[in-house]
């Protein structure tokens, strides 16, 4: 049976003074987004927010200098993404492509691929969406059967793919297409490409809203589109492996327990400086929760630094924030007995109903629970 090593992390010095950088970046930059902004946290778009961390160097801040990266430490990339989170900050723009898919090509690429497409990344200019779902297949990933056909030059796909977040305003998509057998045949056959969703023919990008009303999910549906064979990710049939390895840069960062943060933050300055003996405990029990699941976070990234595979630890850790953050709007609620306000509301209450709304939708990133259990399963040899 595998066992489970949440090493305790320790952060370095400069991890520290970067932190304050990061304040007092925020303190600055921050001051004119509203709440309702800051509740979307990581998955609202703000390109020219984006663009002012790019500057600063603080997009793919691990990666290697020649791609415009920093080659600073895991564990300070960790600090800039806890500061951000906490505050609420609007970088859905850049978030995929700095989280898994620079990292994907940085591994699995080409070189023509990361000369040409990750300098745009770290400057805050190109964003990427995630093709891997399908319609009709659930959780499912491995019953892929969207189709890239070998042709002169490339492939021709068909098919398409849902859930797509971002699609239509990402520059690229990282696909997951079938190039050979059926979708019986699970997990071989299956490759990855970067699709350019701005200059390709055949992509059709129709929205799908969610109960907030927000238009981030999308249905991408590909007819004779043509992908070039240089936009193929490694070796056709390495799709499988490669994506489980993305899932895990996807299961691992501290948004997996930071997403509801804005209204944890909004809680506490609600109840100010005397709150009930039953508020302080509340309050008490879930910063007490939050600060574990740090530990257990930043504990996953001091695995990455160490070059080490902590894809089990951060399935667990997925597991557990996703509980911790779906809980938050209904513990905040009891505490203070506010009901969530679309508009005219203060900002807890706003805050409170737009997490209400959305975290429905947590246990769905990175995979379904059922799926996340089984994978946590397996690695414990319980299955």
């Amino acid at each position: 049976m595998t066992a489970l090593h949440f090493e305790p992390g320790e952060l370095p010095p400069e991890a520290e003074e970067l932190r304050c950088e990061v304040r007092d970046f925020l303190a600055e930059t921050m001051a004119d987004i509203p709440p309702a902004l800051k509740a979307r946290n990581w998955t609202a778009w703000h390109p020219e927010f984006s663009h002012k961390l790019g500057e600063r160097g603080w997009i793919g801040m691990t990666w290697p200098k020649k791609y415009g990266g920093s080659e600073r430490s895991f564990l300070e990339r960790y600090v800039l993404l806890e500061e951000l989170l906490a505050a609420g900050a609007p970088v859905g723009f850049h978030w995929i492509a700095d989280r898994q898919s620079g990292p994907l090509i940085l591994r699995f690429g080409t070189e023509e691929q990361r000369e040409t497409i990750l300098p745009g990344i770290t400057r805050g200019e190109t964003a990427f969406g995630i093709g891997m779902s399908e319609p009709n297949s659930g959780s499912d990933l491995a019953s892929v059967r969207t189709k890239a056909e070998k042709i002169d030059g490339g492939y021709r796909v068909n098919g398409s793919k849902i859930w797509t977040s971002g699609a239509h305003m990402a520059n690229y998509l990282v696909a997951l297409f079938r190039t050979s057998g059926t979708a019986e045949d699970r997990h071989d056959g299956l490759t990855q490409f970067i699709v350019d969703l701005k200059n390709t023919d055949g992509i059709d990008i129709r929205p799908i809203h969610n109960m907030t009303g927000d238009h981030d999910f999308n249905q991408v549906f590909f007819e004779d589109a043509f992908v070039p064979e240089t936009m193929r990710v490694g070796n056709e049939g390495d799709g499988w492996m490669q994506v489980t390895t993305e899932l895990a840069f996807e299961r691992s960062g501290p948004e997996r327990y930071l997403s509801s943060f804005p209204l944890v933050k909004n809680s506490i300055g609600h109840a100010g400086q005397d709150p009930s003996e039953r508020q302080a405990i509340g309050l008490g029990r879930m910063l007490a929760r939050a600060a574990t699941y740090r530990e257990m976070s930043l504990s996953v990234s001091g695995m990455l630094e160490a070059g080490k595979n902590p894809d089990l630890e951060a399935a667990v850790m997925k597991e557990l924030g996703v509980g911790f953050e779906q809980n938050i709007p209904g513990i905040a609620h009891d505490l203070f007995g506010m009901s969530p306000r679309l508009e005219d509301g203060s900002d807890f209450e706003t805050t409170l109903a737009y997490i209400t709304q959305a975290n429905v939708s947590f246990s769905l990133r990175g995979g379904t629970r059922e799926i996340v259990r089984g994978i946590i399963a397996r690695g414990l040899g319980m299955r």
